[in-house]
């Protein structure tokens, strides 16, 4: 079936509108008319081809919100009418010791992404968010709370659970003193995520102006990076810091932050390498240094279920989809607060 859909044809063009086919609908899947999808700066970088694996033409598009349209034959988890969201993945090999533990993200084989992957049943790649529709295995569907917003809600799917999952994974609980690096998608969620969790949140942060809205999500502290006295003030204060930052930067003065037995989790992905920690100190405190990937679905579940009760969403600005371009170049300047999100009702075909 041939539906409308935003497409990037080469890394040097931009996305226009066009059209891309969708698969059968299988004896597990679920349709999803597609109602929102955030813009994640991954997108941006598959569209241009900057992690170099990209494979045209490709649909962009991994947080998606939506209502069900159509269930297969034995598809049993929704009905039509559902509002739902898919994520950044669509499927996994089922089989491994990961995805038997409900954790797809770490499958062995590598899960199949929601754009760009390969389809098992069609061995064509897989049409994601910028788009009419899209049709999902059930097991990588999961169900929206019906009290939450949908637009704020669609930047959940990624953002949302990319840093809920290692504040679970790690046992963040209330009263313990979290730090988060970075004030954009990624960070502004870890904000208001740890601290509906109880946590005390520190904000880093290289521009003193954000301190405000950092307040405003959540934050108890905010320390401006560049500024040593800042820094130093709260050395071997905190349990647990979330790095969201997709730049190359020195992690030591964040490790200096943390008390022994002290954690960093990184879930931005630079273009180029961090520089190496200093490794003496984390040796006399017994710090660690983490990565952290998206969500499980059960993990992106749990944090729509904890954020349905918190009414938690992301700060979003809605577009159309004729604006994606415009939002691409806002995005590079970190001209958002803190998510855009299409609108794909509203979008001129």
């Amino acid at each position: 079936m041939k539906i409308n859909a935003l497409v990037a044809h080469d890394a040097a063009q931009p996305l226009t509108s066009g059209q891309v086919s969708l698969r059968a609908l299988q004896k597990q899947d679920v349709k999803i008319e597609i109602l929102y999808c955030g813009v994640c700066h991954s997108d941006l970088h598959m569209a241009r081809n900057e992690w170099a694996v990209s494979h045209y033409p490709l649909v962009p598009g991994h947080e998606i919100v939506g209502r069900v349209v159509d269930v297969g034959d034995e598809a049993t988890h929704f009905k039509p009418g559902d509002i739902v969201g898919v994520g950044v993945m669509v499927d996994s090999c089922r089989e491994c010791h990961f995805c038997k533990h409900h954790e797809e993200q770490y499958c062995e084989a590598g899960f199949t992404a929601t754009y760009n992957g390969i389809d098992k049943y069609t061995g064509d790649r897989t049409w994601g968010g910028y788009a009419q529709s899209v049709i999902v295995d059930q097991h990588f569907v999961v169900s929206v709370p019906q009290n939450l917003p949908l637009a704020g809600v669609a930047p959940l799917l990624c953002a949302g659970v990319t840093v809920w999952s290692p504040l679970r994974h790690f046992n963040v609980k209330a009263g313990d003193r979290v730090g988060v690096v970075g004030l954009g998608g990624l960070g502004h969620m870890a904000v208001k995520l740890a601290s509906a969790m109880g946590a005390e949140v520190t904000l880093f942060t290289t521009t003193p102006e954000k301190g405000k809205d950092a307040r405003r999500l959540g934050a108890k502290q905010v320390v401006v990076s560049r500024d040593a006295a800042q820094m130093a003030a709260c050395q071997t204060s905190l349990d647990f810091i979330i790095d969201c930052v997709a730049a190359p930067h020195d992690l030591d003065p964040y490790l200096a932050t943390l008390k022994t037995n002290g954690r960093l989790v990184l879930v931005g992905i630079p273009d180029q390498p961090h520089n190496a920690p200093n490794i003496t100190p984390m040796v006399f405190r017994r710090l660690s240094i983490s990565g952290s990937s998206i969500g499980s679905i059960q993990e992106t579940q749990e944090m729509l279920n904890f954020c349905g009760e918190h009414n938690i969403t992301a700060d979003t600005e809605t577009i159309g989809g004729e604006d994606v371009e415009a939002a691409f170049a806002r995005m590079l300047k970190g001209d958002v607060k803190y998510r855009f999100v299409i609108d794909m009702q509203a979008t001129r075909w």
